[in-house]
């Protein structure tokens, strides 16, 4: 339910932020700049190069009335988050642009980076410590510009549009592509001499702040933004093209010998449901041995467990039942996205979608998705005894335990 009514949601949602949202006084009151007499005192610290003080001072000075201009908080990103040398300093920089953006989300007017900072950050060998930081606020801040500007039905004007943009910076896209294929790879992005890292105040590109939580590790953080940052922050009316750009080149890289972990960390850690389905579709589409025209349903999926084999390859020597195990898996996660993608209205269009969710539209099943419980035995009985005679023995366990699973789910989201 928080999914489908992703459009009323607040922004920023932190631990440590709670209870400093706008009253309902504050609220009816327009926002202003910070007084330019404590602004000075905080420009003061930056041209002494006084982190603490500064961050000290807009703590204090950052209200719910009062907000900084947009070259403090580029300050903050470039100076603080971004700089090598200020590590004990991160996680305050951090939390101080977070309760910005949620007490002030940023529009296309007022963010605070820009995409040659962000395409820097992405390339640049040396990995600042601050960067997973940076790129969850990035995430966030075109998230919230992104649902603001859909409730208001003025998407033309979001962030995303104005940096990824098929029609005006279709370069950016191609990046993305890039940069997901080196999150699921461990490597790939060019060898790049750093850039100039300021944006034009005529073109700021961004909001700021940031939900996720912190990372868990270094090494997480060194694959996961990536395929987080080009997941989530796809614009609004272009996503499809950057799917379609990016697909090809995920089916062809999941089918390389790449590790099984890695193969299923990307696709279990992929947020959106839709390329999810798409990428899954058509790698089962490959292996199939008699390919089929069917559109993607419950019927097609069923199919899939009929005809598909096992065709991605290995870095080791793995039994066949693990590989089998593999494709059960990826079938199953398959059923589930399918599920949110008919939950959550997803096959239209973004405007129409939201209209769905106001109106609590019920879910819109097509042709293939009427299959009954007899269907989904018989195939189960299929393949169980396909598998039988390929193993040459009983089903190990595991297997077993992925048919059970498998069976509930086609149950569930065929009722």
């Amino acid at each position: 339910l928080n999914k489908l009514h992703y459009f009323r949601r607040s922004g920023v949602q932190h631990l440590f932020l709670q209870g400093i949202g706008p009253n309902r006084e504050t609220q009816q009151q327009k926002p202003e700049l910070i007084p330019s007499g404590k602004l000075s005192m905080v420009r003061t610290t930056m041209e002494e190069n006084f982190l603490e003080g500064t961050l000290h001072f807009l703590s204090d000075f950052v209200s719910c009335q009062h907000y900084p201009p947009k070259e403090i908080i580029s300050h903050l990103i470039t100076q603080i988050l971004l700089n090598p040398h200020q590590g004990e300093m991160l996680k305050d920089t951090y939390m101080l642009l977070m309760k910005i953006q949620m007490l002030h989300p940023a529009n296309a007017a007022t963010v605070g980076w820009d995409w040659t900072l962000l395409k820097y950050v992405m390339e640049n060998q040396e990995k600042p410590p601050g960067r997973l930081l940076f790129l969850q606020y990035v995430v966030q801040t075109l998230e919230d510009d992104f649902q603001q500007n859909l409730r208001l039905r003025l998407l033309h004007k979001s962030i995303a549009k104005k940096v990824l943009s098929c029609d005006k910076c279709f370069s950016n896209v191609k990046e993305v592509v890039e940069w997901l294929v080196a999150a699921v790879t461990g490597f790939g992005f060019s060898q790049e001499q750093p850039q100039e890292t300021t944006s034009s105040s005529s073109e700021a590109q961004a909001e700021h702040s940031s939900s996720a939580p912190w990372p868990a590790s270094t090494d997480q953080a060194e694959v996961a933004p990536p395929a987080c940052f080009a997941q989530k922050s796809a614009p609004a009316g272009h996503r499809n093209m950057l799917e379609q750009l990016s697909l090809v080149s995920l089916c062809c890289l999941l089918q390389s010998k790449t590790l099984l972990s890695s193969r299923e960390a990307f696709l279990n850690t992929m947020e959106s449901h839709l390329l999810r389905c798409k990428l899954l579709e058509l790698l089962f589409q490959h292996s199939c041995d008699v390919p089929t025209n069917l559109p993607l349903s419950l019927a097609k999926i069923l199919y899939f467990l009929s005809h598909s084999s096992v065709l991605l390859p290995y870095q080791d020597e793995t039994a066949t039942w693990q590989r089998w195990d593999e494709m059960l898996q990826y079938l199953s996660l398959l059923l589930l996205s399918y599920q949110n993608v008919i939950l959550e209205h997803l096959r239209t269009s973004f405007n129409d979608r939201m209209d769905m969710i106001i109106q609590k539209a019920k879910p819109m099943f097509q042709v293939g998705d009427d299959i009954s419980d007899l269907d989904v035995e018989l195939k189960m009985e299929n393949f169980i005894a396909r598998m039988q005679h390929i193993l040459g023995q009983p089903l190990p366990l595991q297997i077993t335990k992925k048919l059970c699973m498998l069976r509930a789910l086609f149950l569930i989201v065929s009722d």
